[in-house]
């Protein structure tokens, strides 16, 4: 079949590798009909996820139809159209029980690998690093899909592709930014960063009873984006001081939560944004969290900072007085995707949010190294990839 194969830094290419097979009895073989590039994969692509090995296939974004099944599978069926939820869970142990389920206890053969780092291990991921399992990823033909009785949601005739795509990470990863923050009505969200997870972040704060969004960036699309179709009022933090703007328009309270949907690449136009570049070229610092401690600190006394962004390791300059002095609740996390799947089907269905309104390119597998270079460049107005393999 073929595949895009992790290479390097800026490197990755569309090969012919072997196809999957079934390894384990609660296994499923999907054919792939749609799969994405996630903010996410771009950490991979830049180098800065740890335990990438050559040849690794990359992807965490996909869907398909069931072409082969372990013989524990009996709640699907060969043919069934099916939404794979990028964390892989086990179904049975205590986190699973509890519907945490990017920290099952049981999905992870790298387990002691990720301990070494992490202190805990989380959930294995598809096509995200050996540190989450070395499993292979979606952006391919074909991907075999452990604990397929737990995770791949079924989805009715009616309903397109990229109307469902997004079930697998960026949909219920928004919501859960959302989610956290406990929204009561009347009250105001920001949100660092408007790419696809923080639309969804703010379309989903909206749902949830948010009565203001305002949203965070510095490009001309995303910021358009944020205002024509998420509804959100904009600042780009290029032409204003974020922390002021968000005091005036707060009346000098802050804003009731902040979403930091950027993560550990963040840019920053101050002297702490070039002070996170110089650390990290000399090693001293894995991550750029320059939207986490602007979120920290424009965060309202006793407000909630959630944190929808992907960290890997080690930050720097972190605020955490501010945390403790001002009562704030930080809640973050990979997403437990499989616990929000079927209810955002549901408003999938009824026409309460539409998630094809992120797609901003459609490209052919053999098109994907093309589409990381125009997404991590933001060139062309890129936003979100939808790849057909």
């Amino acid at each position: 079949m073929r595949a895009l194969c992790w290479y390097g830094k800026n490197d990755v290419r569309v090969q012919n590798v072997p196809d999957p097979q079934i390894l384990n009895p609660r296994d499923a073989i999907v054919k792939i009909t749609a799969t994405a590039i996630c903010g996410s994969d771009l950490h991979l692509y830049d180098g800065c996820i740890p335990a990438m090995e050559k040849g690794d296939i990359l992807g965490h974004e996909f869907m398909g139809e069931v072409v082969d099944l372990g013989s524990a599978v009996h709640n699907l069926k060969i043919g069934d159209r099916v939404v794979v939820p990028f964390p892989i869970a086990c179904g049975r142990c205590y986190f699973c029980q509890e519907k945490l389920y990017s920290v099952c206890e049981n999905s992870n053969p790298n387990a002691w690998m990720a301990e070494k780092t992490w202190g805990h291990s989380p959930a294995g991921i598809f096509g995200y690093s050996h540190l989450t399992g070395g499993y292979a990823g979606g952006q391919a033909e074909y991907a075999r899909v452990p604990y397929a009785d737990v995770g791949p949601i079924k989805i009715p005739s009616g309903l397109t592709d990229e109307q469902v795509l997004f079930l697998s990470d960026i949909l219920p990863t928004g919501y859960m930014a959302a989610e956290n923050c406990t929204i009561r009505r009347g009250d105001v969200v920001a949100v660092w960063g408007c790419g696809p997870v923080g639309q969804f972040a703010m379309q989903c704060a909206y749902l949830l009873g948010a009565e203001r969004v305002i949203a965070i960036d510095r490009f001309p699309e995303r910021l358009r984006m944020a205002r024509e179709i998420s509804r959100a009022e904009t600042l780009d933090y290029e032409k204003v001081d974020v922390a002021s703007a968000l005091k005036q328009i707060t009346g000098g309270r802050g804003p009731d939560a902040c979403i930091d949907a950027v993560g550990m690449e963040a840019h920053g136009m101050n002297m702490m944004g070039l002070y996170d570049k110089v650390k990290n070229a000399v090693m001293l610092e894995s991550d750029r969290p320059v939207a986490l401690r602007e979120a920290m600190m424009a965060c309202r006394n006793g407000g909630t900072v959630s944190i929808a962004g992907v960290y890997g390791g080690f930050l720097d300059k972190i605020p955490f007085g501010a945390v403790m002095n001002r009562s704030l609740t930080i809640k973050t996390g990979q997403t437990h995707v499989q616990r929000y799947m079927p209810r955002l089907l549901d408003h999938i269905q009824n026409g309460d949010i539409d998630p094809t309104v992120v797609i901003t390119h459609r490209l052919s597998l053999d098109d994907a190294p093309y589409g990381y270079d125009i997404f991590k460049n933001k060139q062309d107005e890129c936003i979100k990839v939808v790849l057909k393999p």
